[in-house]
């Protein structure tokens, strides 16, 4: 298709993911027989625009639409938070039921596997590879929803095996910086991998790919609140228990708090499906919170490294810091880019953000020097090696992004190519974080 029917496809679908009754797979869906309908008019000499609104009309009215999915669609949680159990029908009910159990079956044997680990093996082993045991189950949970085409199962699995087994036999030293890297970056790679059951094996579609995007940020709140919950209940339970002299620390600390912490990872996939109108409300509210203040500290640290510049020269620690910095920006930006609507007209929020991006990759410049002179007159270690990696990399992605934002904003590039040149830093992304976790124990001799 040409740019400008891409153009108009992405508005498009901008407008039926904010239907608070179509989940991320009905979009797909209704974007393939959109594109489908529009492929067939073309042929028969319509141009494009023609092609695009009569594909649209033939379609009907997304009230209609909706109804229409329901209907054949009963057993996904549609109404979400507007219908309550009593506004469903029993079919719906029976079928909620259902999905309710398999994800508490799910998250059990996600809590589990990992229990069970950390009483076989070593803490340390299944601390550098504990992610690779429980996110099988959410891997496992996206197959049920998603029609996963089975060579992307064997081939996500094949990878994912591989690389747990280089974990687990890996001569990693004890404690070692080489262990540390690889336990960081190893579940980057599984949760990119499970995001090729999430989007069904069409990973390589850019929508499907923003789609898992902005699952990761939604899991990522639920995950946190459930987490603070937890922990909120088990420091209460800790002092209750002590009140009356038990000691309960046993079974919390070593059960409810491990088993807990790798069940809620499917959990909180559930929560965003079943409540995804919520949360689609919050991710732009979150960015327009956070983007300005970022923006400030970013040129808070810019105005500190002119005034004293040796301090980033002497400060290591200031550098990680300045890095996970960066990481947050991206994520962010990340983020903002999948909770935009794309035919919003362009206003002061998208040059805010070219200058929150341009702030970050004038950090980033300054890091990566700071990052150079360290290893000139110190030598490359394992940690530096794969920090001066990441920010090079994260220099790539800020600039591209900063190019691609400057021309949205002066309406010179369409919003589609922004969620393009994202989406596709992914497997980039993935594929350093694999290089990180496998080849840095050989490369710097495991230590």
């Amino acid at each position: 298709m040409s740019s400008g029917l891409e153009e108009q496809v992405a508005q498009w679908r901008g407008f039926v993911r904010r239907r608070a009754v179509l989940s991320a797979d009905d979009v797909a869906e209704l974007e393939e027989h959109l594109r489908g309908q529009v492929d067939d008019l073309r042929a028969v000499g319509l141009s494009d625009d023609e092609a695009f609104l009569v594909a649209v009309s033939r379609m009907g009215s997304m009230d209609a639409l909706s109804r229409e999915f329901a209907a054949v669609h009963s057993e996904r949680l549609w109404k979400q938070l507007v219908l309550s159990d009593e506004d469903r029908g029993p079919a719906a009910r029976a079928a909620s039921r259902r999905r309710t159990w398999l994800v508490l079956a799910l998250a059990v044997g996600a809590a589990l596997t990992f229990r069970a680990a950390l009483w076989l093996m070593d803490t340390d082993v299944v601390w550098r590879a504990g992610a690779g045991l429980v996110l099988p189950w959410l891997a496992g949970s996206f197959c049920l929803r998603h029609r996963v085409p089975r060579g992307v199962v064997l081939t996500a699995a094949a990878g994912w095996v591989a690389l747990l087994v280089v974990l687990l036999v890996s001569p990693f030293e004890a404690g070692g910086d080489t262990l540390v890297l690889a336990a960081a970056h190893a579940p980057v790679v599984w949760w990119l991998l499970a995001g090729a059951f999430y989007t069904g094996g069409r990973w390589r579609d850019p929508a499907r790919r923003m789609d898992f995007v902005r699952f990761t940020g939604e899991w990522a709140v639920y995950y946190f609140l459930l987490a603070a919950g937890g922990g909120a209940l088990i420091g209460l339970s800790l002092a209750v228990f002590g009140a009356v002299g038990v000691d309960a620390s046993p079974v919390l600390l070593s059960w409810v708090l491990p088993c807990g912490a790798a069940g809620a990872t499917v959990v909180a996939a559930w929560l965003v499906e079943a409540k995804q109108s919520v949360v689609e409300n919050m991710a732009p509210v979150l960015a327009r919170v956070f983007s300005p203040l970022v923006l400030a500290l970013l040129v808070a640290l810019l105005v500190a490294f002119a005034l004293d510049p040796r301090v980033l020269g002497v400060d290591r620690d200031l550098l990680v810091l300045m890095t996970v910095v960066l990481v947050v920006v991206l994520g962010l930006w990340l983020y903002t880019v999948s909770a935009r609507r794309p035919e919003a007209p362009v206003g002061a929020w998208d040059r805010g953000l070219v200058a929150l991006l341009l702030a970050a990759v004038a950090v980033d410049l300054v890091v990566l020097v700071a990052m150079a002179g360290r290893i000139a007159e110190l030598g490359l270690t394992p940690n530096r090696a794969a920090a001066l990696g990441l920010n090079l990399l994260l220099l790539g992605d800020l600039v591209g992004s900063a190019w691609l934002a400057i021309g949205f904003a002066r309406q010179a590039r369409p919003f589609s190519a922004l969620e393009r040149w994202q989406t596709s830093s992914l497997p980039v992304l993935g594929a350093w974080a694999a290089l990180v976790a496998v080849a840095w124990g050989p490369l710097f001799s495991w230590t």
